[in-house]
């Protein structure tokens, strides 16, 4: 079975290879996909398109995941309930752009499976195509065995775009957008983290570029996902001289409220900060994104000692942000600055914050944050903030070097 499976894999990678030049946006015909159970606990998943799509299948262990990606598929009008409704062997899907040009598909599986059929038979009357893929149970280590991810890892990175012709010696600043594409983060009725977060961003990147001697580079400057390495690569890409991270999470277990600014910390200061941090690390995960590997012995010492003059800047970094967003009325948390694992603030040289520019999971942050008049104060705050320390930090350069 994963003999099958490993083939098809070699058949439409090479298929994929011959067809990169096709274009055009696939969209899906959502009352006629779905998936369904059948016989001997095999399950049938089809998704009909407007027109055939390079596409590959690969699927992902710890949590057992089966992955689809695309170039490109519209999934409008498809949702996650009407797609399951046939099927218990499918806990839960996701979809949406994963970077510019593709789009990704997660089927959280219930119980291991893997694929031992995969095609897409384009009707020859009227262009369109359906992706079909049976699964079968698989043993645990079989499945193990089969699992994998993509060989060109670097897919949830965005390539690094040139920056704008100005001040040669202008501080690079990099706004990360939090989550985005598959991954939606916190969601309330209408309002989700990764529109509020992405307009924020937009804005922010505007009002910093008005100051002049600075620029500003997104981690995603539209709807689509990027990895938390990639965000942090694209840091490095640029020489970015800060990296600010913009989030509005949601807490299910405790009380979280108000602007929150975190730092990079291997213990997390409370327990709330721990679990947003491994809230941020299982998106990724979930997304199909293969967050294995560790620094070595040697990689770790040097990075430690590379924090050693980093650490204080990001101190100051933060302090500056908690500053100005509680002059312009905030709210701001009880305990504004915080620290935590997170994964997109591990950078050893670039001075890196997240901030939590309230919780959707508040009554009262959820209201200030679908107020536009509000976003845009703290917006201001943050850019006042960013200069204020752009300016101290520079004054502080010669006294360093010293």
């Amino acid at each position: 079975m994963r003999a099958v499976f490993l083939a098809w894999m070699m058949i439409w990678g090479a298929l994929m290879a011959q067809a990169q030049d096709l274009s055009g946006l696939a969209r899906v015909d959502a009352a006629q996909s779905g998936v369904k159970d059948g016989w001997f606990g095999r399950s049938a998943l089809t998704l009909h398109l407007s027109q055939g799509v390079p596409f590959r299948v690969f699927v992902l262990d710890d949590p057992a995941r089966l992955v689809a990606d695309f170039r490109e598929v519209d999934f409008d009008g498809l949702t996650a309930d009407a797609f399951l409704s046939g099927s218990d062997s499918i806990s839960g899907v996701r979809f949406g752009t994963f970077k510019p040009g593709w789009s990704r598909l997660i089927a959280d599986l219930a119980a291991p499976m893997l694929p031992v059929e995969i095609g897409m038979p384009v009707d020859v009357s009227d262009g369109t195509a359906t992706l079909e893929i049976t699964l079968e149970p698989a043993e645990p280590a079989e499945f193990a065995a089969g699992a994998g991810g993509p060989v060109d890892a670097d897919w949830g990175a965005p390539a690094a775009a040139p920056l704008p012709k100005g001040d040669a010696d202008a501080f690079v600043v990099v706004i990360d957008p939090g989550h985005g594409g598959v991954d939606p983060g916190a969601v309330r009725d209408t309002t989700s983290e990764k529109e509020l977060m992405l307009g924020m961003g937009l804005a922010l990147r505007d009002a910093l570029r008005r100051a002049g001697g600075i620029e500003v580079v997104l981690t995603r400057d539209r709807d689509m996902f990027v990895s938390l390495p990639g965000r942090v690569a694209l840091a490095h890409q640029v020489g970015a001289d800060a990296f600010v991270s913009l989030h509005a999470d949601a807490l299910s277990q405790g009380q979280a409220r108000g602007a929150t600014i975190y730092t990079l910390s291997e213990q997390a200061s409370d327990a709330a900060s721990a679990q947003l941090a491994a809230q941020h690390d299982r998106a990724d995960i979930l997304a199909g994104v293969d967050l294995s590997g560790t620094d070595d012995q040697v990689a770790a010492v040097l990075m430690d000692l590379a924090r050693t003059e980093t650490m204080p800047r990001t101190a100051t970094l933060a302090a500056a942000l908690i500053e100005n967003l509680a002059a312009a009325g905030g709210p701001m948390n009880k305990r504004p600055r915080r620290e935590a694992a997170f994964s997109v603030l591990k950078s050893a040289d670039i001075p890196s914050v997240l901030v939590e520019v309230g919780f959707l999971s508040d009554p009262r942050d959820l209201a200030n944050l679908r107020d536009p008049v509000w976003r845009s104060v703290m917006v201001e705050a943050l850019a006042a903030g960013i200069l204020q320390w752009r300016d101290d930090d520079l004054a502080m350069q010669p006294l360093i070097r010293q």
